[in-house]
């Protein structure tokens, strides 16, 4: 939202001019459309639930979770699996998780020697074992990379969870678990 309008004043100013900050009536319109996916994601709470039992099923027997995605969905997976492994807002023990978004060499040769359709299952082929839990963030619901790592992930044991915008789109369909935001919007 905020980089919109900043990139629609900066296209229409030229550098003597100063920033007409005349979108004070857009900023709120903006602000609001967010509010209205907010309250819609009270229905959310029986997606969410599950998908905490998943992971607390998954990290009591052992195993890890594994979490992907494009762009900032790729930025959500590494901020998540980085809190699992700290300590968000208490002092624990580290939990196991990765983000298969972090690896740039990896994920250059796997789109260079194969496509990037295949940069989270060729890693989920060879990460993620049975009992694993496996989180693909699409904001689309459509992203092919993302269905494929959730499909070879769950071929595997894994139980999935998506992540998703847009309908959920094809990848509600793979996953074990879907949290759908309804919105456009990212």
């Amino acid at each position: 939202m905020l980089s919109r309008i900043v990139y629609k004043e900066f296209k229409n100013l030229n550098y003597t001019k100063k920033l007409n900050l005349k979108n004070n009536d857009q900023i709120k319109q903006k602000i609001l459309e967010r509010l209205d996916v907010i309250e819609s994601s009270i229905s959310l709470t029986k997606d969410i639930e599950q998908s905490i039992d998943v992971i607390i099923k998954c990290l009591k027997k052992g195993n890890k979770i594994v979490l992907f995605g494009n762009g900032g969905s790729a930025a959500d997976a590494q901020h998540i699996a980085a809190e699992l492994i700290g300590k968000f807002n208490l002092k624990r023990k580290s939990l196991p998780a990765i983000a298969l978004t972090s690896n740039s060499s990896t994920i250059t040769a796997l789109s260079n020697d194969y496509s990037s359709d295949v940069i989270f299952s060729r890693q989920c082929e060879s990460l993620v074992n049975e009992g694993d839990t496996v989180i693909g963030i699409s904001t689309s619901g459509n992203s092919l990379n993302v269905y494929n790592g959730l499909k070879i992930s769950k071929k595997q044991g894994a139980k999935t969870i998506a992540m998703l915008g847009n309908n959920g789109g094809k990848i509600s369909e793979v996953a074990d678990v879907s949290i759908i935001v309804n919105s456009k919007n990212t």
